[in-house]
């Protein structure tokens, strides 16, 4: 005998949509967070709740969408999927697929809000994740599990930066995940384009939500992709995470915020742009060995107006992170790349990541350098120099050559350490400008040869001295 059963339902009706926001009557127990969707195939995520209304973020408009559509309550969270597939493909935010490949079929599926783990789950950032630019790896080093900001003005080489560090990680066994934000669709073509001509895409995947895509995919992309790379850091794997940039992230919130009438704070921004932002953050760490030892190390990107690190949303992601690299259009016009000021740049807890040989190395140059920019203000005044302050400038101007860095070339951290024990053992001390692009062409050459990077320095030097010709 067949039973029927009775089926309970609640029904919605969209009341408004305007903006990539509807509002939604006759939800009663919709809790936040849940997606709901029409019998046309729109779908909506649940953010706002109101004594009798619902507001949501739409994540799919089909053309028929409009007041009077009924909206029904799927069960469901917004999760996307994760799993090995989605290396060397380029997604939205909802994991659908903008390369023209077809659909991951991947049943393995992560929730875009997580909590963060717990501390007991943690362990020391204690290994290094080279970036490939000089500056960073040897002065401003960067651990795996670490979250180190990019700021600085439009045009500086922030992204450039970053995309150098997805280069580098190239037979590192380090998995990435770019998160474009906002950009225009050139600019995405044009980084893809680089990508895969750098053969990086093999471990990358791409995250994007387009300038002319909907505000709630711009603000679900972070959370998309700190869920896939969250996923490879809990399977064992290291992971690197790039947000390009959270300064419009944060500008897709606020314009959320706005429409769905929550008040405005500081510059307009909702009073929990800190909290989101720090939730984001928060999820990047290194593992414990216990839950398998997988990190995921976080590179946020965020703008300045005209070198203000003091407005709101910069400093709240000085306050979050674990350091800063700070890159200076003044830099930029004096024809300085990479254009990072050192003075005002720091990493917190990645020195005790960096190899040990290199920071033996490196021990005393930040201060060297930084007593050299300081000395230079002088020297433009004509000031006559004495022999030992006259030394430290000529040492300091080897050093400024030295850690100058064309775009997208990243350098293996075996050529940081030959060239260091090259400059302190005073072999480039004497060199010209051609002599020293020479000697700095024949370490790279010859660094995939070099020895071990915890080996002897009398075997160093002696390799050093191979490589040079002398």
């Amino acid at each position: 005998m067949n039973q029927i059963g009775l089926l309970i339902e609640e029904v919605g009706t969209v009341i408004c949509l305007a903006d990539g926001i509807a509002w939604v009557q006759g939800l009663p127990s919709v809790p936040m967070g849940e997606v709901i969707e029409s019998a046309e195939g729109s779908r909506a995520w649940v953010f706002q709740l109101d004594e009798r209304l619902a507001g949501c973020i739409l994540l799919e408009q089909q053309d028929d969408m409009a007041a009077g559509v009924r909206m029904r309550r799927s069960g469901h969270r917004l999760t996307m999927p994760c799993s090995d597939e989605l290396l060397g493909r380029v997604i939205d935010p909802l994991g659908r697929p903008l390369d023209g490949l077809a659909p991951v079929s991947s049943a393995q599926r992560r929730a875009l809000e997580a909590g963060s783990p717990a501390i007991v789950e943690r362990d020391p950032v204690q290994r290094p994740l080279h970036t490939g630019n000089t500056i960073i790896d040897t002065l401003l080093p960067i651990g795996r599990g670490q979250r180190e900001l990019l700021i600085g003005d439009e045009g500086t080489g922030k992204s450039a930066l970053a995309l150098d560090a997805i280069i580098n990680q190239q037979g590192q066994n380090v998995r990435c995940v770019l998160v474009l934000i906002g950009q225009r669709r050139a600019e995405v073509a044009e980084t893809i384009r680089t990508l895969q001509e750098r053969g990086a895409m093999a471990h990358t995947t791409i995250v994007v939500a387009e300038a002319g895509a909907l505000p709630g995919l711009q603000y679900l992309a972070p959370f998309a992709g700190c869920a896939l790379a969250e996923s490879w850091m809990h399977a064992g794997h290291d992971t690197l995470i790039v947000y390009d940039d959270l300064g419009k992230h944060a500008q897709a919130y606020r314009e959320l915020s706005l429409l769905l009438r929550r008040p405005p704070g500081r510059e307009a921004y909702p009073g929990d742009i800190f909290y989101l932002h720090s939730r984001l953050l928060e999820r990047s760490t290194q593992l414990s060995t216990a839950l398998g030892g997988g990190s995921m190390t976080a590179i946020p990107i965020v703008p300045t107006q005209l070198g203000e690190v003091s407005s709101y949303i910069p400093t709240n992601l000085i306050s979050i992170t674990d350091g800063q690299v700070y890159l200076s259009s003044k830099l930029v016009a004096s024809g300085m790349f990479p254009a990072i000021d050192v003075g005002t740049s720091v990493s917190r807890i990645g020195g005790k990541a960096q190899d040990r040989a290199i920071a033996r190395e490196c021990k005393r140059l930040r201060l060297d350098y930084l007593q050299f920019l300081e000395l230079e203000l002088f020297t433009r005044f004509g000031t006559h120099l004495d022999e030992d302050t006259a030394a430290k400038m000529k040492r300091g101007r080897l050093l400024q050559a030295l850690f100058r860095q064309g775009r997208l070339a990243p350098r293996s951290h075996l050529y940081n350490m030959a060239w260091l024990v090259a400059f302190n053992e005073g072999l480039l001390q004497e060199s010209s400008a051609t002599d020293l692009a020479e000697s700095l062409r024949r370490l790279n050459q010859q660094s995939s040869q070099a020895p071990h990077i915890d080996a002897p320095r009398d075997e160093w030097v002696a390799w050093v001295r191979l490589a040079l010709g002398g």
